[in-house]
Order: structure tokens, then C-alpha cells, then sequence
């Protein structure tokens, strides 16, 4: 579609888009699994760009400064959630590509209070994965509660997986991927991770936390079968197939938890940012025209992407 360039609010800043990543959380947009709450919408919630305008009343950096929009977009900033530190819980938040229009377009809007400043030695397309892809795997680690030097598991091992066990690890994590992707499982052994096996198997090893990526409830069972006592499993995603039956001494006995994940407080982005900025993460892209958009998300959902599809513009 032919859209007008968005006019900013008068908390908000008009950025100029030069990637955005293309996240799960789209296709599941795009494919019903989530129904928008803005119809039409525009998807895209990943987005790198450069301050081109700001209302009124923004706060925030100088036209020309490189910035991020993330998926967190508003919070109300009143309620219990919010006034004891958990925003990501907030019932009035909003979030972009949802909400609002994102960035599979030239130019998108952003409130000054939830735009990111970007770290410094990343190319655009490197970026834009962070945003969210980053940031919640970054989450779902913290709330897996991984012990120092402890064992991981990842499950599924797409763009947040890949630069969440590069997280663990450079935290000093042993790092099992289980992944139905013999691609994704190759590039996990290069990135460091001591083992990767199909994600039905089981791990060489008791796992003291691990993560669910992939949007099946079926390894549920399968994860929280594969941890030690007192690990705990976190789910990764926005959205999740059917959870089978669980036994409770094989799947919950010994103080085994799970755990879901739910969006996340700005917090959890500037933490993540600042440590993708003092650790060098290596970003797998598969780079798109912005007019291929449509290919992108049909690959996603194929699993044809090696890493994160982004989308890139010429400006």
C-alpha cells in the first residue's frame, strides 16, 4: 500500500527506516495466530532507523542519531505493574507492528521514551535483530535462571536462540541445542555450543535451565523431561501450539519449573543492549529488499532463514 509519511505525536519521534528485522511475532500476525489490534497494520517491530523528526514535546536524540524501535512501544506508567518494575505486564501497553504501525515501511513513529540508542560496531542489518529477537531471548535467559557455569538447552535455534547462547556462553554456560534445522544445529556448533542433536532428542546431559524458541507446545514435555532437579524452563514466545498432558513426576517432580515469557520492561533492553556493546555478537542476517517482505516471512515460516531475515532499505 501507498501509505502518507506518519506525522509524530507530540511525545514521539519520526525515524527514517534503513532495516527491520523480520520476527516470528509477524508471521503470526500476518497468519491470524495473533489478530491485530490496528486493521490494516503495517508489521515490523525490529526496526533500526535515523531521527528524521520529533513532536513537540519529545525528548529524545537529535535528527541525523541511528535509534531503534523496539516491540515495547507504551506503557501506561500508573498501574501496580508498572510502578514495581514489571511494564511488560502493564494491561494498557502497546506494542509496535501490533498496536501501531511498525517498520516494513519507509518511515514509522516511535514514543522518544522507548526509543533505543544504538550500540557502536554493528551494521544496520546487525542491529535490527536486537530489538527483539536480542532483547527477549536476553529475558527468557534471565528468567531461566541459569547458575554460573551451568547447563543450557536451547530449543529451536533461530534469531533469538542463536544470539542468546552466545549470551550464555561468553557467561561461561555449557550449551546443548536441540533443533529439528541440520543448518541451525551446524551453525550452533560454530558458535560455540558443546552439543546440537534434533530437538526431539534428548541432551547429552541433565539440563539446569533451558529455553523454548520454537512455538511447539509439544517440547514442553519433552524440556521439562530433560532438566536436572530445580531447573527451570522458560518459554520463549509470544504465541505457543497446545501444551500435551503433563506427569507430574516425570515432567514437574524435583522442583522443576515453567516459566513463561512475556514481552519486556526497557530495562531488559538497555542490560542486553550494553552487554551486545561490551561483547561482540555475531548477527547471522539473510538481508531482503524491502519489497520482498512477503518472501521473507513465507521463509520464516518454511524455516528456509539461516539466522534473522531483515529487511533493508536504500536510503
Amino acid at each position: 500500500m501507498e501509505l502518507p509519511v506518519p506525522r509524530p505525536a507530540a511525545d514521539e519521534l519520526l525515524v527514517r527506516v534503513r532495516a527491520c528485522g523480520v520476527c516470528r511475532t509477524d508471521l503470526h500476525v500476518r497468519d491470524g495466530d495473533l489478530p491485530p489490534h490496528k486493521t490494516p497494520v503495517v508489521p515490523g517491530h525490529e526496526v533500526v532507523g535515523e531521527v528524521a523528526a520529533a513532536g513537540p514535546g519529545a525528548k529524545g536524540p537529535p535528527a541525523g542519531t541511528r535509534v531503534g524501535i523496539p516491540w515495547l512501544r507504551r506503557t501506561c506508567g500508573r498501574c501496580r505493574y508498572c510502578l514495581r518494575g514489571q511494564e511488560n505486564l502493564c494491561p494498557s501497553s502497546e506494542y509496535t507492528g501490533w498496536d501501531a504501525d511498525g517498520g516494513y515501511a519507509e518511515y514509522a513513529t516511535v514514543p522518544a521514551a522507548y526509543a533505543y540508542e544504538l550500540p557502536d560496531g554493528y551494521a544496520d542489518e546487525e542491529l535490527a535483530p536486537l530489538l527483539c529477537a536480542g532483547i527477549i531471548g536476553y529475558r527468557a535467559l534471565r528468567r531461566a535462571e541459569l547458575p554460573p557455569g551451568g547447563r543450557l538447552g536451547i530449543y529451536g535455534f533461530g534469531g533469538s536462540a542463536h544470539l542468546t547462547a552466545q549470551v550464555a556462553i561468553g557467561r561461561g554456560a555449557v550449551v546443548h541445542v536441540l533443533t529439528r534445522s541440520a543448518a541451525a544445529r551446524a551453525l550452533a556448533l560454530e558458535l560455540g555450543a558443546s552439543s546440537a542433536r534434533d530437538a526431539y532428542d534428548r541432551p547429552p546431559e541433565p539440563l539446569d535451565a533451558a529455553i523454548l524458541f520454537a512455538p511447539v507446545g509439544d517440547l514442553v514435555p519433552v524440556a521439562l523431561e530433560a532438566l536436572d532437579g530445580g531447573g527451570t524452563l522458560s518459554v520463549a514466545g509470544i504465541y505457543l501450539s497446545d501444551i500435551p498432558p503433563l506427569n507430574y513426576e516425570r515432567h514437574l517432580f524435583h522442583e522443576r519449573t515453567l516459566r513463561s515469557v512475556t514481552a519486556n520492561t526497557r530495562e531488559d533492553g538497555r542490560e542486553f543492549l550494553n552487554a551486545a556493546a561490551a561483547h561482540r555478537l555475531r548477527v547471522t542476517v539473510t538481508p531482503y529488499p524491502f519489497e520482498r517482505a512477503d518472501a521473507a516471512l513465507d521463509d520464516l515460516a518454511a524455516d528456509r532463514v539461516q539466522g534473522v531475515a531483515v529487511l533493508r532499505t536504500d536510503q
